[in-house]
């Protein structure tokens, strides 16, 4: 069996009874331990049909690099992992959102890398129609306006306006993470985890889980700690793991604002040592949920179940679709030990 040394401990790397791997997925796969079963929304296609649709008829894909980004991503095929059980008017719902976010997010990093003065036109369109209805001024803006009409005939006013509040801390979060980029100084774990938490776009999707529950959540449960907590670890985790499988990527993009390269830049280690290191802060955030939502489950409504459900859908699901997309793909080509 081979380790690899960090500046405080040595990481074993292989499978758990000594056997080695090849690349640096296989060795994703043999440690992260993720206990939730794969499973796939039946409507996928249909989803994938209408994500084409939807994004030519707001001028999305008219740019070459941002159909082939599309491509590469497969916002539907993560839809589908995410959302399993939904029927397929949500699954269109949460596959437009996610395509809207990669194409959002990308355009953002492009931008903020050059100087983070030039994303605030974008977010402030953003804010103006999340926050006072404004009509937009760019095709992005008109996507965006319409995505939020989706999410209005959908869900409730309750429900609506969370998700329009969870949409604008993602947008805010996008210039935090601009001036990170853009900054000299060492960008810690901490602060990486801090940033990522905005920036991973998963909460404005917890709305969508509860719309998909035949009653609005209580506001006792919506508010109660455990739920709360478990709000945010299934976020920090289901953004984690792609950071897992995306590593390779954003470390030859020059890419800051990921949990593996932030280890490695703390720890002065090697990818592979620091992958390590961040699976094992992954697989501790997934048993602090799976340990908090037994002993909350007994409390909560059937309601109140299907919103924590589907944020378990977001852990499986990132994680399934991380393995196999072609975005990541890189990953495959870098050995296990360096």
């Amino acid at each position: 069996m081979i380790t690899l040394s960090t500046t405080h401990e040595e990481i074993t790397l292989g499978l758990p009874d000594g056997t080695p791997v090849a690349n640096l997925g296989d060795l994703i796969d043999a440690h992260l331990h993720v206990p939730f079963p794969f499973q796939r929304n039946p409507h996928e296609a249909e989803a994938a049909a209408g994500v084409d649709v939807w994004l030519r008829v707001w001028g999305m894909t008219d740019d070459p690099g941002v159909a082939a980004m599309i491509a590469r991503t497969r916002p539907a095929e993560l839809a589908s992992c995410i959302s399993a059980d939904v029927d397929s008017g949500l699954l269109q719902i949460v596959a437009n959102q996610i395509a809207y976010q990669f194409v959002f997010d990308d355009c953002a990093e492009d931008l903020g890398q050059r100087s983070p003065g030039l994303l605030l036109p974008m977010l402030f369109e953003s804010i103006a129609i999340l926050r006072d209805g404004r009509p937009p001024r760019t095709p992005l803006g008109a996507a965006l306006a319409d995505l939020h009409r989706q999410v209005r005939e959908r869900c409730t006013p309750a429900q609506s306006a969370r998700w329009a509040w969870q949409s604008r801390e993602y947008v805010h979060g996008l210039l935090y993470e601009a001036v990170a980029q853009a900054q000299p100084y060492l960008l810690r774990a901490g602060d990486c985890t801090s940033i990522r938490s905005l920036i991973a776009g998963v909460e404005p999707f917890y709305p969508l889980c509860e719309a998909a529950q035949p009653d609005e959540l209580s506001p006792a449960e919506l508010h109660h700690p455990v739920v709360q907590r478990l709000g945010r670890l299934s976020a920090d985790a289901a953004v984690w793991i792609p950071d897992l499988f995306s590593a390779v990527k954003e470390q030859r993009a020059g890419g800051m604002i990921n949990l593996a390269l932030a280890h490695k830049r703390e720890n002065r280690c090697s990818l592979q040592a620091a992958v390590m290191l961040a699976i094992r802060q992954i697989n501790g955030t997934i048993e602090e949920f799976q340990d908090l939502y037994a002993k909350v489950e007994p409390e909560l409504s059937p309601t109140g179940v299907g919103y924590v459900e589907g944020m378990i859908g977001w852990m499986r699901g990132c994680y399934h679709w991380s393995r196999t997309v072609p975005r990541y793909s890189d990953v495959a080509t870098v050995p296990a030990v360096s």
